[in-house]
């Protein structure tokens, strides 16, 4: 892909195509984000614009911006073991969590010099367990899901949990929202969907759908349908109009490694698996098959993610880089 120039400037976002992540083949390494000394466990964008946030065992929160690569602030944390992170949708916030049981949400000040402390910030406690995935509904609602085996509906002003869902029998790994509805994946091998509008129990349940843990979950572009990743090996499409599996992604080239991450392009033509062979697999969703292998990291695959704007996907990895691909 050439790089155009717009202001004296590679502007390798600025694309004619609304999904130039639908091009295949055709992804290519753009970036590379280096300032982390420790394994990446998660990254987030932002809603819009090319902001990110990485979370590292290092015990930093680094915000980035994607497009120049530099580092708009850096939160040093309490506890440097960190699972996930996430961007709250107006970008203000950024919330964490990980072996402490805790989420913390820090505000977001561009204005700050790298590396500066921040305040010591909003802390969600209720969890039993490690916090394994965080994700904003609103500026001031959070869910989180834990190793306790339970999700969260936070009311992040008053620090107080505003529902508890607990039909999972054991570790939650992953969470994505939709509008009024979250999914969520588990190592008891089963996804559920559940309606955090005042209800606790499930409005869904797809048990059996895998035969090993589930890494993570992402829904599909347009909220009917979700992605999940598992240590099988397996990716999967599953539909929430029929609860049923529409696809599965295998190579058989990988029985014995795990997706560690899922995600889809933004039409929802493509999905991204990230897995601890150090490799992002591109899949055709329709049909099931493989349409290009993404092989720059040189360690385990911890986390990826599609902009918002669907223009660049985002890898993380435990080699301790964050790379760019357009």
């Amino acid at each position: 892909m050439e790089l155009r120039k717009e202001g004296g400037q590679k502007n390798w976002l600025a694309m004619e195509s609304k999904d130039r992540l639908n091009l295949v083949p055709g992804i290519k390494y753009q970036k590379m984000l280096k300032g982390h000394f420790g394994k990446i466990y998660a990254m987030h964008w932002a809603n819009q614009g090319n902001g990110l946030v990485s979370a590292s065992q290092d015990g930093k929160l680094i915000i980035w911006n994607a497009f120049t690569t530099h580092k708009l602030q850096a939160i040093i944390l309490r506890s440097s073991w960190v699972m996930t992170c996430a961007f709250s949708p107006t970008s203000k916030f950024v919330a964490c969590g990980g072996l402490d049981n805790i989420c913390s949400v820090y505000s977001v000040d561009e204005s700050k010099e790298p590396l500066d402390r921040a305040a010591k910030p909003p802390e969600l406690r209720e969890h039993d367990g490690y916090l394994s995935c965080c994700r904003f509904i609103s500026d001031n609602e959070i869910v989180t899901t834990s190793g306790d085996g339970s999700c969260i509906l936070w009311d992040i002003e008053s620090k107080r949990p505003v529902t508890t869902f607990r039909d999972h029998t054991q570790d939650v790994m992953s969470v994505s929202v939709y509008e009024n509805l979250f999914v969520t994946g588990s190592c008891d091998q089963t996804a559920k969907v559940w309606d955090y509008r005042g209800k606790k129990t499930c409005v869904m349940d797809f048990e059996g759908c895998h035969e090993s843990d589930i890494n993570s979950v992402a829904f599909f572009p347009d909220g009917q349908a979700f992605g999940t990743g598992s240590d099988n090996s397996r990716a999967r499409l599953l539909d929430l109009r029929s609860c049923k599996q529409l696809q599965e992604y295998l190579d058989d080239n990988k029985d014995f490694c795990c997706v560690t991450s899922v995600d889809f392009s933004l039409t929802g033509k493509l999905l991204f698996a990230g897995y601890d062979d150090y490799h992002v697999q591109v899949w055709n969703v329709g049909n099931g098959q493989k349409a290009e292998t993404l092989d720059m990291h040189e360690n385990r695959v911890s986390c990826l993610g599609v902009s918002g704007d669907g223009k660049a996907l985002c890898t993380g990895s435990w080699d301790t880089n964050l790379r760019i691909w357009a």
